[in-house]
């Protein structure tokens, strides 16, 4: 039972990076990390007993196949999303201590760990904040792809990434559609970075960028409005009210389309009920079946258009004015 604990404690020491530094001995490693040398002295025998790090002699420890997974460069970002201390570290741990308290109240567990909700929570503490949304674009970055080509997003004139985070995803489709205009809109901490990808990506003459709630009206026009794994984080009431806002600021004719987990009889089912579970701890959403999606858009006012299924159990789903 302490294996995935007691990993998680050593991704959020950042042992893994500091053994690659040259530290290899108990003492050093507890002296970069300000650990305890003899606590961390059992950390690390645990872990090495389970081939989690090396030990060829006593104290002295290495990197295994699975601890350079923790590396910080490791592209599958696995220590980041470990991190007891980041964002997502913190809606584990509300899982963990949250979970009885949300089945049986229907409520967030993460308010009952921590004191605060979710959101607030974010907002109090500025790190919590960029772990977040440095999490999330490396989400949307690795879906991008796979959204970008699933779509003839040239046709569009102008596309409104809402809830987009720092432009990832917009970014990608941008890039398969030369002449489409794009909307960034998020929260004004989060949607700064937006800026500087533009930029770099030459699109900072085709993007708008709108520091806006998404529970706020709209920027008004856009023949498509984006909204990629962000209905999954609201409950129902919530998740209506977001979809309204698009449906009210489209171009005649314009699209409403979400990027969403979908649960569905397919092999896809086992893992997206397991971020049901976590949607339920951290902030009372949840993952949904397309009729689930299809009842919310109905009383937005919006109507189906049809549905793309992506090989990464995400789906598109479009929407029209009813």
């Amino acid at each position: 039972m302490f294996t995935p604990i007691a990993v998680r404690v050593a991704a959020t020491l950042h042992i893994a990076d500091h053994i690659a530094g040259g530290a290899h001995t108990r003492a050093e490693l507890a002296r970069r990390t300000g650990a305890e040398e003899g606590a961390l002295g059992r950390l690390l025998r645990f872990l090495a007993c389970r081939d989690v790090f090396s030990e060829d002699e006593p104290g002295v420890y290495g990197l295994t196949d699975t601890s350079r997974l923790l590396l910080d460069t490791h592209p599958s970002r696995m220590r980041h999303w470990l991190d007891l201390e980041g964002a997502s570290g913190r809606i584990d741990l509300a899982a963990c201590g949250g979970l009885l308290h949300a089945v049986r109240t229907g409520e967030p567990g993460y308010e009952s760990v921590f004191g605060t909700p979710f959101w607030d929570d974010l907002a109090a503490h500025p790190e919590l904040t960029d772990s977040f949304n440095a999490q999330m674009a490396a989400v949307q970055g690795r879906l991008a792809p796979e959204v970008a080509a699933a779509h003839p997003w040239h046709e569009a004139g102008t596309i409104a990434d809402i809830g987009g985070g720092t432009g990832a995803l917009l970014e990608a489709v941008l890039g398969t559609a030369p002449d489409a205009r794009g909307v960034l809109v998020d929260l004004p901490g989060t949607v700064e970075g937006g800026g500087e990808r533009f930029a770099a990506a030459g699109l900072g003459d085709r993007t708008e960028i709108v520091g806006r709630s998404f529970f706020d009206p709209l920027p008004a026009g856009s023949d498509i409005c984006l909204l990629s794994q962000i209905l999954h984080d609201w409950d129902d009431k919530e998740s209506v009210a977001v979809l309204a806002r698009c449906a009210e600021s489209l171009a005649p004719g314009g699209r409403v389309v979400v990027v969403e987990r979908v649960i569905a009889e397919d092999e896809g089912r086992r893992l997206n009920t397991e971020y049901d579970l976590r949607m339920l701890v951290f902030n009372k959403g949840r993952e949904r079946t397309v009729e689930e999606f299809t009842a919310l858009a109905a009383q937005a006012g919006l109507r189906p258009a049809g549905t793309t299924r992506l090989p990464s159990h995400h789906w598109l789903l479009f929407w029209e004015r009813a």
